[in-house]
């Protein structure tokens, strides 16, 4: 039964990942991404690796995708524009997915050749998955983890800083100098005599006689 879920599973994933990039409209290609990281995450799920299912789900379909789609329908993107010169990419395009569907072979390659699947650590039996990774990340991983989490602040900042612009049209507060401002700077009181002298009412006659 594992290994027919596993098969119908990944199936559905090859033929998802596969319709992301080759459906016409953007928001089918990110349903389809959609469709593809929840299969994935139940592959995950039968390899007994229920924290990175749950977290595949919740990060990357519960917020990256949703977030992804909003962008998408906002911003209405044309798609036709996207593809003009398809074509005249598409050689260079092939050859560098070529080479990285021959790199991930060599390191996946490996895998397939074990006879049988290794003995389950009797510490996972006991502790947990999620234990053992939060373990495992934060003793013998834990400088790589750094490294990838001051690449990723580095990749922050450096789209922060790409896409920030200064319009000349655009008014813009300092809250600085908000904060600094007093009364006497904004208003001033000055003492200004009227122009106009009010005429004086005219007398009644029956008053004068």
């Amino acid at each position: 039964m594992s290994s027919a879920l596993f098969y119908l599973f990944s199936f559905v994933l090859l033929f998802a990942a596969f319709r992301v990039i080759t459906a016409r409209s953007t928001v089918h290609a990110a349903l389809f991404l959609v469709l593809s990281f929840a299969t994935a995450s139940c592959i995950w799920m039968l390899l007994r690796a229920e924290f990175l299912a749950i977290a595949l789900v919740l990060v990357y379909v519960g917020a990256v995708m949703v977030l992804f789609l909003f962008v998408v329908m906002m911003l209405d993107v044309d798609a036709d524009a996207v593809r003009q010169g398809f074509w005249k990419h598409f050689p260079l395009a092939g050859f560098v997915g070529a080479l990285i569907a021959l790199e991930m072979a060599l390191v996946l390659m490996g895998g397939f050749r074990l006879t049988e699947a290794p003995p389950p650590d009797p510490r996972a039996l006991e502790l947990g998955n999620s234990k053992m990774l939060g373990i495992e990340i934060y003793t013998h991983y834990l400088y790589p983890l750094q490294v990838a989490a001051v690449l990723l602040l580095v990749a922050i900042i450096a789209a922060i800083a790409l896409t920030l612009r200064q319009r000349k049209d655009s008014r813009r507060m300092d809250p600085s100098l908000q904060v600094r401002a007093k009364k006497a700077d904004r208003v001033r009181l000055v003492p200004m005599r009227p122009t106009l002298e009010l005429p004086s009412a005219p007398k009644s006659e029956g008053k004068e006689a």
